[in-house]
Protein backbone atom coordinates (compact mmCIF):
# COMPACT_ATOMS: atom_id res chain seq x y z
CA UNK A 1 0.00 0.00 0.00
CA UNK A 2 1.56 3.20 -1.10
CA UNK A 3 1.49 6.23 1.15
CA UNK A 4 2.23 9.53 0.82
CA UNK A 5 4.66 11.04 1.98
CA UNK A 6 4.36 14.14 4.45
CA UNK A 7 6.24 17.32 3.21
CA UNK A 8 8.24 19.01 5.55
CA UNK A 9 10.30 22.34 5.89
CA UNK A 10 13.31 20.07 4.50
CA UNK A 11 11.22 19.55 1.45
CA UNK A 12 10.60 23.52 0.98
CA UNK A 13 13.92 24.19 2.32
CA UNK A 14 15.57 21.51 -0.15
CA UNK A 15 13.73 22.95 -2.91
CA UNK A 16 15.10 26.57 -2.81
CA UNK A 17 18.37 25.91 -1.10
CA UNK A 18 17.92 27.94 2.08
CA UNK A 19 18.01 26.39 5.70
CA UNK A 20 15.66 24.75 7.25
CA UNK A 21 15.61 28.05 10.32
CA UNK A 22 15.12 29.92 7.39
CA UNK A 23 11.90 28.19 6.30
CA UNK A 24 10.81 28.46 9.98
CA UNK A 25 11.41 31.86 10.34
CA UNK A 26 9.62 32.68 7.20
CA UNK A 27 6.45 30.23 7.85
CA UNK A 28 6.10 32.12 11.61
CA UNK A 29 6.30 35.08 10.08
CA UNK A 30 9.41 35.83 12.67
CA UNK A 31 11.87 38.39 11.88
CA UNK A 32 15.29 37.23 9.59
CA UNK A 33 14.20 36.68 6.28
CA UNK A 34 13.30 38.89 3.64
CA UNK A 35 9.85 39.94 2.41
CA UNK A 36 10.71 38.15 -0.89
CA UNK A 37 11.91 35.01 0.73
CA UNK A 38 9.23 35.15 3.26
CA UNK A 39 6.54 35.57 0.21
CA UNK A 40 8.61 32.77 -1.76
CA UNK A 41 8.76 30.45 0.82
CA UNK A 42 4.96 30.64 1.18
CA UNK A 43 4.07 30.24 -1.70
CA UNK A 44 6.61 26.97 -2.07
CA UNK A 45 4.59 25.54 0.82
CA UNK A 46 1.40 25.97 -0.73
CA UNK A 47 2.49 24.44 -4.09
CA UNK A 48 4.31 21.23 -2.00
CA UNK A 49 1.27 21.63 -0.08
CA UNK A 50 2.89 22.15 3.64
CA UNK A 51 0.28 23.09 6.09
CA UNK A 52 0.91 25.77 8.11
CA UNK A 53 -0.70 28.73 10.41
CA UNK A 54 1.31 32.20 10.37
CA UNK A 55 0.16 32.98 14.10
CA UNK A 56 2.31 36.47 14.08
CA UNK A 57 0.97 37.77 10.53
CA UNK A 58 -3.19 37.12 11.92
CA UNK A 59 -2.23 38.90 15.15
CA UNK A 60 -0.68 41.42 12.62
CA UNK A 61 -4.04 41.76 11.22
CA UNK A 62 -6.25 41.62 14.58
CA UNK A 63 -3.95 44.57 14.85
CA UNK A 64 -4.98 46.60 11.77
CA UNK A 65 -8.54 47.77 13.52
CA UNK A 66 -8.84 50.57 15.63
CA UNK A 67 -7.02 53.19 16.66
CA UNK A 68 -7.32 57.64 16.16
CA UNK A 69 -3.90 59.02 16.03
CA UNK A 70 -3.74 62.56 15.78
CA UNK A 71 -0.77 64.63 13.93
CA UNK A 72 0.16 68.15 15.45
CA UNK A 73 2.42 70.53 14.27
CA UNK A 74 3.19 74.06 14.59
CA UNK A 75 1.64 76.10 11.26
CA UNK A 76 5.51 77.18 10.36
CA UNK A 77 6.16 73.66 10.28
CA UNK A 78 3.61 72.65 8.01
CA UNK A 79 4.17 75.34 5.27
CA UNK A 80 7.43 73.53 5.03
CA UNK A 81 5.90 71.16 2.56
CA UNK A 82 8.64 70.37 0.80
CA UNK A 83 10.29 68.47 3.66
CA UNK A 84 7.34 67.63 6.27
CA UNK A 85 5.05 67.10 3.53
CA UNK A 86 6.47 64.16 2.70
CA UNK A 87 6.80 62.70 6.30
CA UNK A 88 3.13 63.40 6.65
CA UNK A 89 2.02 61.62 3.07
CA UNK A 90 3.79 58.37 4.70
CA UNK A 91 2.12 58.67 7.97
CA UNK A 92 -0.73 58.85 6.35
CA UNK A 93 -0.67 56.11 3.90
CA UNK A 94 1.15 53.67 6.93
CA UNK A 95 -1.58 54.35 9.17
CA UNK A 96 -4.29 53.69 6.51
CA UNK A 97 -2.63 50.35 5.70
CA UNK A 98 -2.77 49.15 9.37
CA UNK A 99 -6.75 50.50 9.60
CA UNK A 100 -6.43 53.39 12.04
CA UNK A 101 -7.45 57.04 11.66
CA UNK A 102 -5.92 60.32 10.88
CA UNK A 103 -6.23 63.66 12.64
CA UNK A 104 -4.38 66.47 11.55
CA UNK A 105 -4.32 70.05 13.19
CA UNK A 106 -2.13 73.15 13.31
CA UNK A 107 -0.62 74.87 16.32
CA UNK A 108 -1.14 78.72 15.56
CA UNK A 109 0.97 81.25 17.86
CA UNK A 110 -1.80 82.75 20.19
CA UNK A 111 -2.69 78.70 20.78
CA UNK A 112 1.00 78.02 21.67
CA UNK A 113 1.60 81.10 23.49
CA UNK A 114 -1.52 80.20 25.85
CA UNK A 115 -0.83 76.59 26.12
CA UNK A 116 -4.44 75.56 24.35
CA UNK A 117 -4.82 71.85 23.93
CA UNK A 118 -5.49 70.66 20.43
CA UNK A 119 -9.38 70.44 19.97
CA UNK A 120 -8.97 67.15 18.33
CA UNK A 121 -7.77 65.95 21.92
CA UNK A 122 -11.22 67.23 23.66
CA UNK A 123 -13.52 66.23 20.78
CA UNK A 124 -12.49 62.94 19.39
CA UNK A 125 -11.13 60.19 21.54
CA UNK A 126 -7.36 59.39 20.57
CA UNK A 127 -5.29 56.63 21.12
CA UNK A 128 -1.37 58.14 20.09
CA UNK A 129 -0.15 61.53 19.08
CA UNK A 130 2.17 62.25 16.54
CA UNK A 131 4.02 65.86 16.88
CA UNK A 132 5.84 66.98 13.71
CA UNK A 133 8.99 69.09 14.66
CA UNK A 134 9.40 71.67 17.28
CA UNK A 135 6.68 73.88 18.44
CA UNK A 136 7.62 74.68 22.51
CA UNK A 137 9.02 72.40 24.83
CA UNK A 138 6.37 73.55 27.25
CA UNK A 139 3.44 73.26 24.75
CA UNK A 140 4.70 69.28 23.97
CA UNK A 141 4.86 68.85 27.76
CA UNK A 142 1.20 69.55 28.21
CA UNK A 143 0.09 67.75 25.19
CA UNK A 144 2.24 64.44 26.37
CA UNK A 145 1.06 65.19 30.16
CA UNK A 146 -1.89 64.42 28.95
CA UNK A 147 -1.20 60.62 29.09
CA UNK A 148 -2.13 60.14 25.81
CA UNK A 149 1.09 57.91 23.84
CA UNK A 150 3.20 60.19 21.79
CA UNK A 151 6.17 60.15 19.82
CA UNK A 152 7.88 63.72 18.39
CA UNK A 153 9.53 63.38 14.97
CA UNK A 154 12.39 65.07 14.26
CA UNK A 155 12.22 67.29 17.12
CA UNK A 156 13.99 66.41 20.93
CA UNK A 157 14.34 68.08 24.57
CA UNK A 158 16.20 66.59 27.45
CA UNK A 159 12.80 67.22 29.53
CA UNK A 160 10.31 65.51 27.60
CA UNK A 161 9.48 62.49 28.41
CA UNK A 162 8.70 60.56 24.87
CA UNK A 163 9.83 58.73 22.14
CA UNK A 164 11.92 60.85 19.29
CA UNK A 165 12.48 59.71 15.61
CA UNK A 166 15.44 61.89 15.00
CA UNK A 167 17.95 62.39 11.96
CA UNK A 168 21.37 61.57 13.14
CA UNK A 169 22.52 65.19 12.74
CA UNK A 170 25.91 65.16 14.51
CA UNK A 171 27.26 62.15 11.69
CA UNK A 172 25.91 64.04 9.25
CA UNK A 173 27.49 67.25 9.54
CA UNK A 174 30.40 64.94 10.49
CA UNK A 175 30.11 63.36 6.98
CA UNK A 176 29.84 66.68 5.02
CA UNK A 177 32.43 68.70 6.87
CA UNK A 178 34.81 65.87 6.33
CA UNK A 179 34.16 65.35 2.54
CA UNK A 180 34.76 69.21 2.12
CA UNK A 181 38.30 68.53 4.23
CA UNK A 182 39.01 66.00 2.22
CA UNK A 183 38.56 68.29 -1.08
CA UNK A 184 41.36 70.41 0.55
CA UNK A 185 39.44 72.51 2.29
CA UNK A 186 41.01 74.06 5.79
CA UNK A 187 38.79 77.72 5.89
CA UNK A 188 35.52 75.81 6.19
CA UNK A 189 32.42 78.50 7.46
CA UNK A 190 29.20 77.26 9.48
CA UNK A 191 26.31 79.34 8.60
CA UNK A 192 22.73 78.54 10.30
CA UNK A 193 20.49 79.60 13.46
CA UNK A 194 20.83 77.29 16.27
CA UNK A 195 18.06 78.22 18.21
CA UNK A 196 15.73 77.14 16.11
CA UNK A 197 16.18 73.65 16.29
CA UNK A 198 18.27 71.00 18.48
CA UNK A 199 19.10 69.45 15.09
CA UNK A 200 20.77 72.75 13.69
CA UNK A 201 22.18 72.58 17.37
CA UNK A 202 23.39 69.16 16.43
CA UNK A 203 24.54 69.85 12.94
CA UNK A 204 26.82 72.51 14.54
CA UNK A 205 28.34 69.84 17.23
CA UNK A 206 29.03 67.79 13.94
CA UNK A 207 30.57 70.49 12.30
CA UNK A 208 32.92 70.91 15.61
CA UNK A 209 33.70 67.14 15.28
CA UNK A 210 34.91 66.82 12.15
CA UNK A 211 37.26 70.00 12.33
CA UNK A 212 38.84 68.56 15.45
CA UNK A 213 39.01 65.12 14.02
CA UNK A 214 41.37 66.69 11.55
CA UNK A 215 43.04 69.18 13.54
CA UNK A 216 41.65 72.23 12.54
CA UNK A 217 40.91 75.14 14.77
CA UNK A 218 37.57 76.73 14.63
CA UNK A 219 37.58 80.16 13.49
CA UNK A 220 34.93 82.64 15.08
CA UNK A 221 34.71 84.62 12.22
CA UNK A 222 33.69 81.89 10.38
CA UNK A 223 30.97 80.53 12.43
CA UNK A 224 27.72 82.16 12.23
CA UNK A 225 25.18 80.33 14.60
CA UNK A 226 22.23 82.85 14.82
CA UNK A 227 22.06 83.80 10.86
CA UNK A 228 18.31 84.11 9.33
CA UNK A 229 17.28 82.17 6.36
CA UNK A 230 16.75 85.30 4.40
CA UNK A 231 18.62 87.41 1.02
CA UNK A 232 19.35 90.28 3.18
CA UNK A 233 20.78 88.56 6.18
CA UNK A 234 22.61 86.39 4.21
CA UNK A 235 23.87 89.22 1.89
CA UNK A 236 24.98 91.12 4.61
CA UNK A 237 27.14 88.56 6.35
CA UNK A 238 28.83 87.97 3.07
CA UNK A 239 30.05 91.76 2.79
CA UNK A 240 31.15 91.98 6.43
CA UNK A 241 33.22 88.48 6.25
CA UNK A 242 36.68 90.02 7.21
CA UNK A 243 38.09 86.69 5.51
CA UNK A 244 36.82 84.69 2.47
CA UNK A 245 36.28 80.87 3.32
CA UNK A 246 36.97 78.54 0.98
CA UNK A 247 33.60 76.39 1.78
CA UNK A 248 30.32 76.26 3.11
CA UNK A 249 28.67 74.24 5.57
CA UNK A 250 24.97 75.23 5.86
CA UNK A 251 22.41 73.57 8.02
CA UNK A 252 19.69 73.25 5.29
CA UNK A 253 19.27 73.67 1.78
CA UNK A 254 17.26 76.97 1.59
CA UNK A 255 20.56 78.80 3.41
CA UNK A 256 22.44 76.35 0.73
CA UNK A 257 20.64 77.78 -2.19
CA UNK A 258 20.93 81.61 -0.68
CA UNK A 259 24.72 81.17 -0.11
CA UNK A 260 25.62 79.94 -3.39
CA UNK A 261 23.48 82.34 -5.55
CA UNK A 262 24.43 85.15 -3.19
CA UNK A 263 28.06 84.33 -3.55
CA UNK A 264 27.93 84.14 -7.17
CA UNK A 265 25.84 87.57 -7.66
CA UNK A 266 28.92 88.54 -5.77
CA UNK A 267 31.51 87.46 -8.82
CA UNK A 268 32.80 84.38 -6.43
CA UNK A 269 32.21 81.47 -8.92
CA UNK A 270 31.16 77.84 -7.19
CA UNK A 271 32.93 75.35 -7.18
CA UNK A 272 35.75 77.21 -8.87
CA UNK A 273 36.10 79.81 -6.51
CA UNK A 274 34.26 78.44 -2.88
CA UNK A 275 32.58 74.92 -2.12
CA UNK A 276 28.59 74.54 -0.87
CA UNK A 277 27.65 72.00 1.16
CA UNK A 278 24.02 71.99 2.95
CA UNK A 279 21.51 69.47 4.46
CA UNK A 280 18.66 67.68 3.78
CA UNK A 281 18.70 66.98 -0.23
CA UNK A 282 15.20 68.92 -0.84
CA UNK A 283 13.75 70.47 -3.76
CA UNK A 284 16.68 74.20 -3.97
CA UNK A 285 19.40 71.42 -3.44
CA UNK A 286 18.58 70.41 -6.97
CA UNK A 287 16.95 73.26 -8.71
CA UNK A 288 20.08 75.25 -7.62
CA UNK A 289 22.43 76.50 -10.21
CA UNK A 290 25.22 74.35 -9.71
CA UNK A 291 23.28 71.52 -8.03
CA UNK A 292 24.75 71.51 -4.25
CA UNK A 293 26.26 69.08 -2.25
CA UNK A 294 24.01 67.85 0.68
CA UNK A 295 23.65 65.23 3.29
CA UNK A 296 19.84 63.27 2.35
CA UNK A 297 17.35 62.01 4.97
CA UNK A 298 14.81 59.52 3.84
CA UNK A 299 11.74 61.60 4.96
CA UNK A 300 9.40 58.53 3.58
CA UNK A 301 11.19 56.52 6.29
CA UNK A 302 10.77 58.90 9.09
CA UNK A 303 7.25 59.01 9.13
CA UNK A 304 7.15 54.89 8.32
CA UNK A 305 9.32 55.01 11.22
CA UNK A 306 7.25 57.24 13.45
CA UNK A 307 4.22 55.16 12.75
CA UNK A 308 6.00 52.21 14.09
CA UNK A 309 6.78 53.56 17.24
CA UNK A 310 3.76 54.98 18.14
CA UNK A 311 2.03 51.86 17.23
CA UNK A 312 4.60 49.58 20.05
CA UNK A 313 4.69 52.57 21.99
CA UNK A 314 0.82 52.23 22.42
CA UNK A 315 1.17 48.84 23.49
CA UNK A 316 4.42 48.95 25.66
CA UNK A 317 3.46 52.22 27.63
CA UNK A 318 5.65 50.96 30.73
CA UNK A 319 8.92 50.44 28.45
CA UNK A 320 11.63 53.65 28.45
CA UNK A 321 12.04 56.00 26.24
CA UNK A 322 13.50 55.77 23.27
CA UNK A 323 15.52 58.20 20.82
CA UNK A 324 15.75 56.30 17.48
CA UNK A 325 18.39 58.14 15.14
CA UNK A 326 17.88 57.65 11.39
CA UNK A 327 21.04 57.87 9.27
CA UNK A 328 21.90 60.31 6.55
CA UNK A 329 23.64 60.64 3.26
CA UNK A 330 26.15 62.09 1.44
CA UNK A 331 25.12 63.14 -2.26
CA UNK A 332 27.95 64.70 -4.18
CA UNK A 333 26.42 67.54 -6.80
CA UNK A 334 28.27 70.23 -8.27
CA UNK A 335 28.77 72.37 -5.61
CA UNK A 336 31.81 71.06 -4.23
CA UNK A 337 35.50 70.32 -5.79
CA UNK A 338 38.87 70.55 -4.64
CA UNK A 339 40.75 73.67 -3.42
CA UNK A 340 42.87 74.99 -6.17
Amino acid sequence: MNMEKKVTMQDIADRLTISKNSVSQALSGKPGVSEETRRLVQNTADELGYSYSNSRSQKQADKKQSGNIALIASDYAFSLTSFFGEIYLTVEKELRNRGMNLLIESIDHETKEKLTLPSLLTNHEIDGILILSHISTEYISKVINTGIPTVLIDHHDPSLEADSILTNNRFGAFTAVEHLIQLGHKEIAFVGDVDISPSYQERLEGYLLALKKYELKPVDDFMKTNVQENQAEISSLLNNLQNRPTAWFCVNDGLGFLVTSLLQQKGIKVPEDVSVCSFDNGQLSQISTPTITTMDIDLNYFGKRGVEQLCWRMENKDHPIQEILLPTKLIVRESTSERK
